[in-house]
C-alpha cells in the first residue's frame, strides 16, 4: 500500500515528458526516404533541423559579377540545415555518418522593409532547394538532388557533375563545405577529419583559411 502511495506521488509532481513528433531525422527514416525509382522525397520538417550557416552572395568563382556589392533583387542567401542524428553523430567524430543529410535553401534577399532602413533580410520565397545526401548505395557514397520547391521528389544528379568535382576537391570534410560552418570547423580540426585536399588549400592560402 505504501509503495503505491509513493509510485502515485512520484507521478503526481514529477514533469510530464514533452511529446516528441518523429521526423524522418534517424538513419532508418532517412534510408526510408526513397520511391520505389530511386527519387528522394523532399523532408517535410527539414526547417525544424539543427541549422549549420547562411551566407550572402557566395560564389566558387574567382571572379564573380559584381564583387563587393550585394543588391536586394539580385543578392541570395544559402541556408544550410543537417537531420539531427548526423549532427549529433559528427559532433561525437568529427565526420558524417552514413544517411547524412543536407539541405541548401536558397532565398533571395530584400532591402528596406518595415523598420528595417539598411541591409537585406530573407525572402519568404524559396528560389531553390539542393539536398547533399550520404548514402553507401549511390555512386561515390554521395548525391546531390535538386528540387524547385520544399516538396516532392527529384533525382540524383548524375555523375561527373561540377558539383561533385567542386566538392571533392575543395571541401574540408568528406566531401561538405565544413569550411563554411563556424561551429563544426574547430571541431573537426580537433578530431582530426579535415581532408588533405582542404588543408594543402589552407596551407597555401596568403590568409591561412
Amino acid at each position: 500500500m505504501l509503495r503505491s502511495a509513493l509510485l502515485l506521488l512520484l507521478v503526481t509532481i514529477l514533469p510530464q515528458q514533452e511529446t516528441v513528433r518523429s521526423y524522418p531525422d534517424t538513419v532508418e527514416a532517412i534510408g526510408q526516404n526513397y520511391t520505389a525509382d530511386g527519387q528522394f522525397k523532399m523532408p517535410e520538417h527539414y526547417r525544424e533541423w539543427v541549422f549549420l550557416s547562411s551566407g550572402l552572395d557566395m560564389s566558387y568563382s574567382p571572379k564573380p559579377s559584381m564583387p563587393g556589392h550585394s543588391m536586394p533583387g539580385h543578392s541570395t542567401f544559402d541556408n544550410v540545415f543537417v537531420n539531427p542524428s548526423s549532427y549529433r553523430a559528427f559532433l561525437q567524430t568529427g565526420a558524417w555518418p552514413d544517411k547524412t543529410v543536407l539541405v541548401l535553401e536558397i532565398r533571395g534577399a530584400e532591402g528596406a522593409s518595415s523598420i528595417n532602413q539598411s541591409g537585406h533580410t530573407q525572402s519568404s520565397e524559396i528560389m531553390g532547394i539542393e539536398l547533399h545526401v550520404k548514402d553507401a548505395k549511390l555512386e561515390g557514397g554521395w548525391g546531390f538532388f535538386e528540387f524547385d520547391a520544399p516538396k516532392g521528389t527529384a533525382k540524383v544528379v548524375a555523375r561527373p557533375g561540377s558539383c561533385y568535382q567542386c566538392h571533392e576537391a575543395h571541401a574540408a570534410v568528406d566531401t561538405t563545405f565544413v569550411q563554411f560552418y563556424p561551429t563544426l570547423l574547430a571541431l573537426a580540426k580537433t578530431k582530426g577529419t579535415l581532408s588533405p585536399a582542404y588543408l594543402k588549400e589552407v596551407n597555401a592560402s596568403p590568409t591561412g583559411k
